[in-house]
């Protein structure tokens, strides 16, 4: 059967399928799981581009932040069964604090950030108490940017550490 002009694009763009490479994960199989022993060196190994390296704080090192601060929540980004990015997150009193995110560079455009932002903030709504989600980004990332716009996030300003503080209230959600 032959396929009309367009249908390949649409089943990419609709599906996030990574054709031709055998994965053929749609960003439905996207969650997070707690980083555990088991996962913790698989999260340290994930990288960025080397562009992208100044934009976020390493893996290892917020990992071991992660086991001295009882309020972090790190989770790993899972792909089906492959580790494909890294996040941390705080939830205390009302507001959530997101300072880690970050998808393995091999990962990168295909979805999983999306997906993931999407499966961050459903955990935390489940939270019950949450209002306000805030997240910390470096301005010139503009891909953060558009990500966490797209989700409905609001910039606040730029805070001590030169990073962007944009939020996202809960009640609407």
């Amino acid at each position: 059967m032959a396929r009309q002009p367009g249908q390949a694009a649409s089943l990419r763009r609709t599906d996030h399928r990574v054709l031709g490479q055998g994965i053929g994960l749609n960003t439905e199989d996207i969650r997070l799981v707690a980083v555990t022993r088991a996962n913790r060196a698989l999260v340290a190994a994930l990288e960025l581009a080397p562009e992208q390296r100044d934009f976020v704080a390493g893996n290892s090192e917020s990992l071991e932040e992660a086991e001295t601060d009882e309020d972090a929540r790190p989770r790993a980004i899972m792909a089906g069964t492959r580790v494909v990015g890294f996040l941390m997150y705080d939830a205390s009193d009302n507001e959530a604090l997101v300072y880690r995110f970050m998808i393995d560079r091999a990962h990168q455009g295909k979805g999983y950030g999306k997906a993931a932002l999407r499966a961050l903030l459903d955990e935390i709504g489940n939270l019950g108490h949450i209002r306000e989600v805030s997240i910390c980004y470096e301005p010139e990332n503009e891909a953060a940017r558009h990500l966490y716009r797209a989700a409905g996030f609001v910039e606040q300003g730029i805070d001590e550490d030169g990073e962007m503080i944009a939020v996202l209230p809960m009640v609407d959600r």
